[in-house]
This record gives C-alpha cells, sequence and structure tokens, in this order.
C-alpha cells in the first residue's frame, strides 16, 4: 500500500532534522497535525504572530532552518507583520497553512486562501501551492533549499487539508543540499582591498550579517590590521562588532543628513553586511560626506541594487572579510577613536525631574549589575536604545536581538523562540527580554507559550504609559497634538500573571536586583513590571 503524503512529508522532515513546529492550529491545518508524530516537537501558541516571531528567535539561536504552521488566509494575514521582520532578518523559516479542500476552492468558500501564492509577498522568498498532492513532499524540500539560500529567507507553502491523506504514489523525494554562502568576485576583492589599502582614513560599517556569519573574530581581524574605526550600520538587528573594543565607534544615525556627518573627514568607507543605508526620518543632506568613495559588501543583489550610492560587490560577509583582510595593507594607529551613543540618539535622553521615579538609564545599569555576564539581552523600547547601549555594551557574540523591520510585536515571542533554544540546545544561558509596556501589547500572547514551555525567561516591562518614540518623531516632524500617545491604564502585573507567568513590580534598583536574581533561578517566565520616569528622547 502506498504510503500517504503525510507519511513522506515527515519522513522527509525527520531527515532533514525539521522536527519542532511551532504553531496555532486551525480548522485547515489539523489533518496535516492528525495524529502528530511523538518524535515531533509542537510549540503551540495563542496567534500566528507569536507562531512566526518565536520560530525565527529559534532558527536564529540555534542557526537552524524553522516550520511555522498557521491557519490559511486568516492566519497568514494575523502573521504577516512577523513574517515582514523575518524577511529583514534574513530567517530562513518555512510557513505553511492550510487551504480549502481541492473539491471547493472553485468556489472559494468560507477561509479560502483564494490567492495563496500572492497574498505573503512581497516578504517571501518563494510562495507555491502545490499542483498535485504527490508535489508536497518536494515542494517541501524546494522549500528548505530557498530559505537556506543566500539571501536566507522565509518561503511559503499552502497546502489543500486533503492533501495529506491522499497517496503519496511514486513520487520519489530526494534529500539534497545547497550551498549557504556567496564567495566574492576575486577580482572585485582585490579592487576593493586597494582601495582600502591606499585610503588614508579609512572607516568600516559593519552590519546583522556578520554576527549572523559567526564573524565577530573575522570582523575584529580586519578592523585592527586597518587600524580603522568601526560604526554598527543604522537599527542593526543583531551586534556585528564588540561595543567595548577600542576601535568601536558607536551605531550610526538612520537619517542622511546625520548619518554623512558621521562619516566627515573619511574619504573610504566600506559597508559590509548591511544595506546602504537603513534610514527612517527623512531628514536631508548627502548619502555621504563629499568626496567619500563608498564601497559594499552584501549577499542579496536586491540590497546591492537599491543602494543609491556606492560600488558594490556580492559575497558572504564573513568570507569577503576574511579576504580583505588577507589583502589589505597593515596601517598604523592615527588616534583613539571618539565613541558615540548607538542609533538612533546621539545622547542618551535626561532624566526626568522627578527623583523618585528611575529612570530608563538607572533600570537598564541596575539590570545589567545584576544580569550574569553571559546573558542573552533581546529589546523592542525603541526610545531608550541609548540608554540601553550606555548602560548594557554588548560585548559577546549572540547576545544581543532585536528587529529588523521596526514593526512592533517581533521580540516577546522572539525570546520566548531564543529561550526554547537555549534550553534544548543545553548552552542554558539566561534570556532578558526588555519591552516597553506599549511594545508588549503586541504579541503579549507569546507569555503563555513561555510559560506551557517552562523557560526561565525574565520580561522586564519600563512603563512610562506613552509611546516615547512616536512623541519623538512628533518633534522631528512638527506635529503637535496627535492623538493616542499616550497608553494609561495598563496593569503589566495583571496581564502577566493572567498568562501564567509570576509577576511583580519594582519600583527601586534593589527591588530589581533581587527580583533578576530570583527570576533567573525559576522554573517558569518573570515578568517585571518597572515604572520609569516619561520622557522624550532627541530622535536624532
Amino acid at each position: 500500500m502506498s504510503k500517504t503524503v503525510r507519511e513522506v512529508t515527515f519522513q522527509l522532515l525527520r531527515e532533514l532534522g525539521l522536527t519542532t513546529i511551532f504553531g496555532n492550529p486551525g480548522s485547515t491545518e489539523e489533518t496535516f497535525l492528525k495524529d502528530f508524530p511523538e518524535d515531533f516537537t509542537y510549540i503551540q501558541t495563542l496567534a500566528e504572530a507569536a507562531a512566526v516571531g518565536a520560530a525565527d528567535g529559534f532558527a536564529q539561536a540555534n542557526r537552524v532552518p524553522a516550520i511555522v504552521n498557521v491557519h490559511t488566509s486568516a492566519g497568514l494575514s494575523n502573521a504577516m507583520s512577523n513574517i515582514l521582520t523575518a524577511a529583514m532578518n534574513h530567517t530562513p523559516l518555512i510557513i505553511t497553512a492550510g487551504n480549502q479542500t481541492r473539491e471547493m476552492l472553485l468556489m472559494e468558500p468560507w477561509l479560502t486562501n483564494i490567492e495563496p501564492t500572492m497574498l505573503p509577498k512581497p516578504w517571501v522568498k518563494w510562495s507555491y501551492e502545490p499542483a498535485r498532492a504527490e508535489d508536497v513532499p518536494a515542494a517541501f524540500m524546494r522549500a528548505l533549499a530557498m530559505a537556506t539560500q543566500p539571501p536566507a529567507g522565509p518561503v511559503f507553502l499552502s497546502i489543500p487539508l486533503d492533501d495529506w491523506d491522499k497517496p503519496a504514489g511514486n513520487a520519489n523525494t530526494v534529500v539534497r543540499t545547497v550551498s549557504h554562502r556567496i564567495a566574492p568576485d576575486p577580482n572585485r576583492l582585490s579592487e576593493f582591498a586597494q582601495v582600502l589599502s591606499n585610503a588614508k582614513n579609512p572607516v568600516l560599517v559593519y552590519g546583522a550579517a556578520i554576527a549572523r556569519g559567526q564573524g565577530w573574530d573575522d570582523a575584529i581581524a580586519l578592523a585592527e590590521k586597518l587600524n580603522a574605526p568601526v560604526w554598527a550600520a543604522p537599527a542593526s538587528e543583531r551586534t556585528p562588532f564588540p561595543e567595548d573594543h577600542p576601535l568601536y565607534a558607536g551605531g550610526l544615525p538612520f537619517a542622511m543628513g546625520p548619518l554623512s556627518e558621521k562619516l566627515a573627514g573619511h574619504d573610504v568607507a566600506i559597508v559590509i553586511g548591511a544595506p546602504v543605508f537603513r534610514y527612517y526620518p527623512y531628514v536631508p543632506g548627502n548619502y555621504v560626506p563629499e568626496g567619500m568613495r563608498l564601497l559594499h559588501v552584501t549577499d542579496d543583489p536586491s540590497e546591492a541594487g537599491k543602494a543609491p550610492v556606492g560600488e558594490s560587490m556580492l559575497g558572504d560577509a564573513v568570507l569577503t572579510i576574511q579576504g580583505l583582510t588577507e589583502l589589505v595593507s597593515t596601517r598604523a594607529a592615527s588616534g583613539s577613536v571618539s565613541k558615540q551613543p548607538h542609533n538612533m540618539a546621539p545622547h542618551p535622553a535626561a532624566p526626568a525631574a522627578d527623583p523618585a521615579q528611575l529612570s530608563a538609564l538607572d533600570l537598564f545599569r541596575t539590570l545589567r549589575a545584576a544580569s550574569p555576564a553571559n546573558t542573552v539581552l533581546v529589546e523592542e523600547s525603541p526610545s531608550n536604545l541609548a540608554e540601553l547601549h550606555t548602560a548594557w555594551p554588548i560585548t559577546e557574540p549572540d547576545s544581543f536581538f532585536t528587529f529588523a523591520s521596526g514593526s512592533l510585536g517581533w521580540n516577546l515571542p522572539a525570546s520566548v523562540g531564543i529561550a526554547l533554544a537555549e534550553k534544548t540546545s543545553g548552552r542554558n544561558r539566561p534570556v532578558m527580554a526588555i519591552i516597553g509596556d506599549g511594545s508588549l501589547q503586541y504579541s503579549i500572547q507569546a507569555l503563555w507559550t513561555a510559560a506551557q514551555q517552562e523557560l526561565p525567561l525574565l520580561i522586564v516591562v519600563p512603563c512610562n504609559a506613552e509611546y516615547a518614540i512616536l512623541k519623538s518623531f512628533a518633534v522631528v516632524e512638527e506635529t503637535p497634538g496627535v492623538p493616542g500617545l499616550d497608553i494609561p491604564g495598563l496593569d503589566i502585573v495583571a496581564l502577566g500573571k493572567g498568562y501564567g507567568c509570576h509577576s511583580v513590580s519594582a519600583t527601586t534598583t534593589e527591588e530589581i536586583t533581587a527580583e533578576v536574581a530570583a527570576a533567573f533561578s525559576r522554573k517558569g517566565p518573570t515578568v517585571l513590571a518597572v515604572p520609569v520616569a516619561p520622557t522624550i528622547p532627541p530622535l536624532l
């Protein structure tokens, strides 16, 4: 008797090592999950966006692809913001959704994914609904190949619910491998090396691809051979270089004029593993200082194509750095590097006048002092970035994660996935998520998954009862009187308890220190709410 499509597919997934599935089950997915194999793990979330975010964090932390199962068109729509983030994070995810029975698709019944290959675009690399049930297993193999080849990213499969019990027939799904790295063109590499060697005052701009490629040591070697300052690319989702290194200059702002000003005085800049550049507020100015030559290294042809300035080379960030390090001439040190605060704000926001309330900087300094040195930090508190990086410089690889997209609601479920990866891998590093009281609401259902999985995750919520980052934008955009920028009445402690977490509030540094110690020795997750003084930080 021929095996079913389900049996053949699950055997393929076993051989590929893809035995953890994140999801929120729906009626069109139950046929896929029927008689769920004992050697597979299903990580249940209460919403599709949380499923995608948790899978993304898990995949990044373990450097493996992950499978997400969401509910037809409705669930896919709910998941879209975190699919957007996964795309910009370059995380290899296979996102699957059921569709209605093939016999009814022509009538477009309730919950049909009417144009399944169109709905998740442009945020998936490949989108497909198999023409025949027998093609489902091979579609998974192609999906994995597409998701993991550079630039890595999410892909999507729509599978009608009646396909799974059909006979697989003579479907012959071959397990195959693909390359995950692109070597740079040797001639172009030599040209770039010559430009850097001849530069009077070069500067390096490093991006998150270096962290994804485990390239910290290589990035340090190139910087030290050139004796060139290193900036983190604007709004980097992963830390590409140790922030306590003598050559680290800080994080570039994500607006044209201010970014160009930061690079003034350098004749050559090379951007490696990041876009040129990631901007958000429009602040007029040159892309780079007048007279500067810009070089760009990326494994993403689209990223190279849309760069408004510079000379691009396709290549894996770390392989390219290794090649450049061999070819460039050693430069003598030209003086100390002037440290700048990280990313969005050039100066940490001034503390509020009320001395009875902690500032965000007070909170972050206390958290850093109270946390083990190897703590993994996940951040979604956009109004406090300068304070956070001032108090908590990232000095170890793979110890900082945030979203590349700026779309709120990724970091809480991602921290769940990262904590799960730490637990299942045996690394068991403590994981702390710092998430604003407003940001927490976007995927708050992820707290339930953390509790159900008994993850020792600490979620710290700086509570300022406002969207402070939007008030900062209101200053830049000259838009006074915008409604909806205050969010009073949130009971974070009650919300945490409602999802099964140990949930407490702290108002002093002593209380915070005690709660951090207790949280990291606890079996399940902790939500720690800390009122902080509301401030409007400078955006640029």
